[in-house]
């Protein structure tokens, strides 16, 4: 099984991982607390408009106003009238239907567009769109040209907008394709009709649950098995895919085994080196990744790596392995914006263009829109990667209190998870009477209030009462789960 997708799901949290060649490529993370926003719809309401800026903040009835540029504001494809300033399109206090392109990151406030598009499993509808567009992913202008004819042929005359062709949407039946734009299409009118009946701030439509995605976007040709490892969600993905992707569903299989999916696969182990600073090589060289608000610097170092015939083969075969460990950190660490990578100074043109073919072929694996910028002339190379989510680590960790952000610490939520975890994993091992906690007050605060109900859950699922205790004398990463 080279090539498999393992979905974690608790009440609070949902965890994936891509597995490729039986390694962690991607990890996920979705926490009922805090879902993401992209794709989300909301009518919502103009709160500022800043013609310096050329942008406004809308109001969706978030935590933080949302912005949205000018350039973010639809207008007809084949306009010939030049681009209005933003304070003659917008004004204060004016209700409009907007989508989020990307979540909140660090101190800033969704992104928003009012181009509509509602992703589906074949197809991408673009309801204020009149043209059909095909994946750039198929690289044949032959094959796009072919099914771009194809759909069109299907479409139904009454159907008004644009769609994009899917990759996956290469080898399908009409049917499905159909199948799928009938869906997209009526969820569209059940939008349009939300947004004449409520006022704003109100949330339209939610994108699908991280499980239910997975299931949409990425169950391909080759991928072997999607393991879920609770019953109730596999038979409710079971119920969505029948619907909505049945080509997912002979890849579907619930996993009952008494040990941890992610411990099983090796991922918490992979979980815990991505979010340190220290990426190991095999070779004895290492990786050093600094991640800040403004962008991502990764120092390539030889290590204890020694070559077999001279310096300059060390750092090439040094770089070579880098390069594909960067591109494999790009993908897991979920790192987006600029980022520079440092690679060791080679004197070797011929040295330098085989790296960075090594290094963009790497990176042709990523989902994500990545930029290549080649070498500068100070021998770093510098990447642009889409950012449309929170990297792991700031999913994760937050920045330490008492170091004032120059490292981290897992999050007192993170680390309720970690506990529960670790009692059910006890429990399938041991027969205690009863569990002990012994962590943080700010952990043992968490179990008392928002967590209590995780907690209950956890103990009646083991049946067994679970007690907690405060150290005063551990960080807030320390714990540990006592058998009585």
């Amino acid at each position: 099984m080279n090539n498999q997708i393992l979905v974690n799901i608790t009440p609070q949290e949902t965890r994936v991982a891509i597995m490729e060649l039986g390694v962690p490529q991607e990890i996920h993370v979705e926490r009922t607390s805090a879902r993401g926003l992209v794709g989300n719809i909301y009518r919502g309401r103009v709160a500022r408009v800043l013609p310096g800026m050329q942008s406004a903040f809308v109001d969706l009835g978030l935590d933080r106003a949302a912005f949205l540029h000018v350039a973010d504001i639809w207008a007809p494809r084949h306009s010939e009238e030049p681009t209005r300033p933003i304070e003659q399109i917008l004004s204060e206090g004016q209700a409009l239907m907007v989508q989020v392109i990307k979540d909140p990151i660090g101190t800033k406030g969704a992104r928003l567009s009012t181009q509509i598009s509602i992703a589906g499993r074949y197809l991408v509808y673009l309801p204020q769109e009149s043209h059909i567009g095909v994946s750039q992913r198929i690289e044949s202008e032959e094959e796009r040209n072919q099914l771009r004819e194809r759909f069109q042929g299907l479409i139904p005359a009454d159907i008004q907008g644009g769609f994009i062709v899917r990759t996956v949407a290469e080898s399908t039946s009409d049917r499905d394709l159909l199948k799928d734009l009938e869906y997209l299409t009526q969820l569209w009118s059940d939008i349009q009709q939300a947004c004449k009946q409520t006022s704003s701030p109100t949330l339209l439509y939610q994108d699908l649950s991280l499980a239910q995605r997975v299931i949409r976007d990425f169950v391909m040709e080759d991928t072997d098995r999607v393991l879920v490892d609770s019953r109730e969600n596999f038979h409710k993905l079971v119920d969505f895919a029948s619907h909505y992707c049945p080509q997912a569903l002979p890849v579907l299989e619930h996993y009952s085994g008494a040990r941890p999916i992610f411990d099983l696969f090796g991922v918490e182990e992979e979980i815990e080196k991505a979010l340190a600073r220290r990426v190991d090589l095999k070779s004895g060289g290492y990786l050093i990744i600094d991640q800040t608000e403004a962008m991502t610097t990764i120092d390539v170092n030889t290590g204890g790596f020694v070559g077999v015939r001279n310096f300059d083969d060390t750092v090439f075969k040094t770089n070579l392995e880098a390069a594909q460990a960067i591109a494999r950190q790009l993908r897991l660490r979920n790192l987006g914006g600029i980022i520079i990578a440092d690679f060791i100074d080679m004197d070797s043109e011929e040295h330098r263009e085989a790296v960075l073919a090594e290094f963009r072929k790497a990176l042709a694996r990523d989902r994500t829109r990545v930029t290549v910028n080649g070498f500068t002339t100070l021998g770093l190379i510098e990447v642009t990667r889409k950012r449309t989510r929170e990297s792991l680590a700031h999913v994760l960790c937050e920045p330490c209190p008492c170091c004032k952000g120059s490292a981290q610490l897992k999050t007192p939520q993170t680390v309720c998870y970690e506990i529960l975890r670790e009692i059910v994993r006890a429990a399938r091992q041991f027969d205690a009477k009863e569990y002990r906690v012994i962590a943080h007050q700010r952990v043992i605060d968490l179990f008392l209030d928002e967590e209590s109900q995780g907690l209950a859950g956890v103990s009646d699922f083991i049946g067994k009462p679970i007690s907690l205790q405060v150290d005063a004398t551990s960080n807030q990463e320390q714990y540990d789960v006592i058998l009585m």
